[in-house]
């Protein structure tokens, strides 16, 4: 016996009025036949948009209505949204637009990567061709103003303020860092790190060993090493100098009018405070941004704010490797560490940067996190220690990993185990590290494989036995 199985035909109302005003549909006429209007619909942008889904032009036309007749590739599609709710696509070549609209589809792509389970991600997803078509209207018009921030403060490794701008504007700072980024990271020196693809704490620590075993001959000769910090360095970024930085090479009026939108927006005008007083008290009253002038500081947790972090102190690593002309230089963030065979040279370029920051960026070094001595005692950078012929991990972030496993909730000690094993397993000469980690997991209940790099639920299984 067959069985016939009807699958449902999904159908478009193209007969109702557009929600928005949409370009007309051109066509081309092979055969002078007349107009043909074209019937392509771009699929629905729904919750199961993917990477590649958005696309500037079709790859193929649709099928002719008339003898000699086809339509074209070129013309505008409509996405449906609901009955009677159509939301025009704006094509990447169209010139009149200032960004297109699959710009803005892969801004928020990348914005949703990793996030999308989140409340802000959900709720912005309800009304999703709607709410990126509104985005895309009120960029476009220059009517774009940045919306509420959350604040609240963590207390790990040291208590801080993290600012978190609403899921659209989110989408936004992705839009102009992808458009504007890859041309200020052309020019960063390659030592610069944090926020940068391919560029995180693992490649800063390899920079710097590198660096070492190289001034040191494969630690056959001696040398020194000066670790600088710069005091309350995102509260204290001064705005105007920051935009005059961005001016350089952001020549296109409409994204230098937005990136100055989202520099100078002051997150402390409308925010929702998350958390105790007593929690938001840890802060010290100089590391608030709350306290800071109307024209400095940069809300931590923004994209925004590590990117244009990383154009700040620019202008520091070009004056270290051009004018002090040093060989060896590490930066990530606002931590950076210079290498040399003498003390005495180290010295003359910390009384250089010393005066240096204050007159250029307004920024100060921290005193109390300067450090100047020879590079066998080892150096503590970006959570990793580097000692003659070892490369191991911090001892306060494995004696914090540690407590962590050994306190936390049972149902979240397989994933922070997995993740803490990844972390020491950065380090070359971890295995020590990670056998403790693996111990710990142990008494928690969980497996661990034989490379200590992974671990996992234990299977139980129980033998029926039968009457």
């Amino acid at each position: 016996m067959k069985a016939k199985v009807l699958m449902p035909e999904r159908q478009l109302n193209l007969d109702l009025p557009l929600a928005y005003e949409a370009t007309d549909m051109r066509t081309t006429d092979t055969a002078a036949l007349g107009l043909v209007w074209s019937g392509a619909v771009s699929p629905s942008i729904g919750t199961s948009l993917r990477q590649g889904d958005v696309k500037s032009k079709h790859r193929r036309s649709t099928r002719a209505t008339t003898p000699g007749t086809r339509t074209s590739t070129t013309a505008t599609p409509t996405t449906t949204t609901s009955p009677g709710l159509a939301v025009p696509r704006v094509s990447s070549a169209d010139s009149t637009a200032p960004c297109s609209f699959e710009a803005l589809v892969q801004a928020y792509l990348d914005c949703r990567a990793n996030k999308r389970n989140t409340a802000s991600a959900l709720q912005f997803e309800q009304a999703l061709e709607a709410n990126l078509w509104s985005l895309y209207q009120r960029l476009c018009d220059g009517s774009y103003q940045p919306g509420r921030s959350i604040c609240f403060v963590v207390t790990r490794p040291r208590p801080r303020e993290v600012w978190a701008a609403q899921f659209s504007d989110r989408i936004v700072h992705h839009l102009l860092y992808n458009h504007i980024a890859p041309r200020f990271h052309a020019g960063f020196v390659a030592t610069s790190c944090a926020c940068i693809p391919g560029r995180g704490t693992l490649y800063a620590a390899r920079q710097l060993k590198h660096s070492v075993r190289s001034i040191t001959q494969n630690w056959s000769r001696p040398a020194h090493y000066l670790k600088m910090d710069l005091a309350n360095f995102f509260v204290g970024i001064s705005k105007p100098v920051l935009l005059a930085q961005l001016a350089k090479r952001v020549h296109e009026s409409w994204w230098f009018d937005l990136a100055r939108t989202i520099l100078f927006h002051d997150p402390r005008a409308d925010v929702e405070l998350r958390g105790s007083p007593a929690k938001l008290d840890l802060v010290p009253p100089h590391k608030s941004l709350f306290n800071a002038p109307a024209d400095k500081g940069l809300p931590i947790g923004n994209l925004s704010s590590q990117f244009f972090a990383n154009v700040h102190l620019d202008a520091l690593d070009q004056h270290i490797k051009h004018q002090l002309r040093a060989r060896h230089y590490v930066r990530y963030v606002d931590d950076f560490i210079l290498l040399h065979e003498s003390p005495q040279w180290l010295n003359h370029a910390r009384l250089d940067i010393q005066a240096w920051l204050p007159d250029n960026l307004g920024a100060h070094v921290n005193p109390r996190k300067t450090i100047l001595q020879p590079v066998a005692r080892g150096i503590d950078f970006v959570g990793h220690v580097i000692n003659p012929y070892s490369h191991t991990t911090r001892r306060t972030t494995l004696r914090g990993a540690l407590h962590r496993l050994e306190t936390m909730p049972a149902d979240e000690v397989l994933a922070a185990g997995n993740s803490y094993l990844g972390l020491v397993g950065q380090a070359e000469h971890s295995h020590t590290d990670k056998a403790r980690i693996a111990r710990a997991l142990l008494k928690r209940g969980h497996a661990v494989d034989g490379d200590l790099s992974k671990a996992f639920r234990k299977q139980f299984s129980f033998d029926l036995v039968k009457p």
